[in-house]
């Protein structure tokens, strides 16, 4: 229905400041992303930073002793592969605990052997640990700065409802505004529902939450197709809609109850807002309730963008990949040279032979050295 029969009170009006929630699970949930990624960063940081060490002057050892050496994939790309490394040098024994993580295309088994710090004998790794040395960056970076990045948004999201409940504490003139009905789920308290400012002139795109007691109903004022929302994520391109107000500066939206008795007004002012929306609901059924299911989020298109943004970063990959090993200008191009390490062992040896074939007189590329990281393999 439209808006243009809501009319509010021409004053300044209080409303709950309870009436914005924090997402479900919000304190859990924001300190286990932020300690996941900490647990990843001090997981892998430490043999990472030291293999880049190694990286500067490296010597492999033939008489190193490679003890409880394991690789384990995990999704069919994640790998991580841990050994105790025991080896003599200059008289002086030293003992290794290796862990690594990268991100690689393979089948079978991995063949790696000891390579040290010619500078500090102490730091040594396996020869694969420096094979995968860019890979290994690049994997913990995005695994560190996704992971955190979300806790960051989850404080984000908590510190701008924390705002807007403030500015909640003081009356204010009120703005109707419709709002997308993204996802609700009902409990025997009452119901938690998320909604979306995607429909008002403004069209922020904020997502807001709120949390509906027992026996309360959120204001549902139609669907973005003027069918009748049944619950459902999308019914012939139809979401319900509900009526929410703007409070002054308040920066989200409020959703409001079908008895509006979230927001302080007389008897005679509720009446003058509700009367119009029934009236124009009457027709088709009266007000509108949403029903089970509990969720209304496009799960399964948004799990089809989130692959086909996937393939397309990956065709994207594997033609700088071609171009790389077919006519790159240098052998040593950092996305290239990545590139063609994470490919199975047959398309990265016909890259490597691409590459040979132009550049066999100089020093072999990352992804395609021998095990003394310099001739071609």
């Amino acid at each position: 229905m439209s808006l243009a029969g809501i009319v509010f009170p021409d004053r300044p009006v209080s409303v709950r400041k309870d009436v914005l929630s924090k997402p479900r699970a919000y304190g859990v949930l924001t300190l286990f992303m932020l300690a996941l990624a900490a647990f990843f960063a001090i997981w892998q940081g430490p043999d990472l930073l030291q293999d880049i060490q190694i990286s500067k002057n490296p010597l492999v050892l033939e008489d190193g002793d490679i003890q409880n050496g394991r690789c384990t994939t995990r999704k069919a790309v994640l790998t991580d592969c841990e050994a105790r490394l025991v080896y003599t040098r200059e008289g002086r024994q030293y003992e290794k605990e290796v862990h690594l993580f990268f991100v690689d295309f393979h089948s079978g088994d991995y063949e790696s052997g000891m390579v040290i710090s010619a500078d500090h004998p102490e730091l040594a790794t396996l020869t694969i640990g420096l094979e995968k040395l860019w890979n290994r960056i690049i994997s913990l970076a995005v695994m560190v700065l996704s992971v955190a990045g979300f806790g960051i948004a989850m404080i984000w999201i908590g510190l701008r409802v924390a705002l807007a409940r403030r500015s909640l504490r003081h009356p204010a003139v009120l703005t109707a505004v419709p709002v997308e009905i993204t996802a609700f789920n009902r409990t025997r308290q009452g119901m938690f529902v998320t909604y979306a400012d995607k429909l008002s002139s403004r069209k922020t795109g904020r997502i807001a939450y709120t949390h509906f007691t027992a026996g309360e109903e959120p204001l549902i004022i139609g669907t973005t197709a003027d069918g009748r929302a049944n619950g459902k994520t999308n019914v012939g391109g139809a979401t319900a809609v509900g009526l929410a107000v703007r409070h002054g500066t308040t920066p989200l939206p409020v959703l409001l109850d079908s008895r509006l008795e979230r927001i302080d007004l007389s008897e005679a002012e509720r009446r003058a807002i509700l009367d119009p929306i029934e009236t124009a609901l009457a027709p088709s059924g009266g007000m509108i309730v949403l029903k089970a299911p509990k969720r209304m989020m496009p799960v399964l298109k948004g799990i089809l963008i989130f692959l086909s943004v996937i393939l397309l970063c990956i065709a994207g990959l594997l033609g700088y990949w071609a171009w790389y090993v077919t006519s790159s200008k240098t052998q040593y191009d950092q996305i290239g040279m990545e590139v063609n390490n994470l490919l199975p062992a047959p398309i990265n040896r016909w890259g490597c032979d691409q590459l040979k074939k132009r550049f066999g007189s100089e020093s072999a590329p990352h992804g395609c050295t021998a095990a003394d990281f310099t001739s071609w393999k």
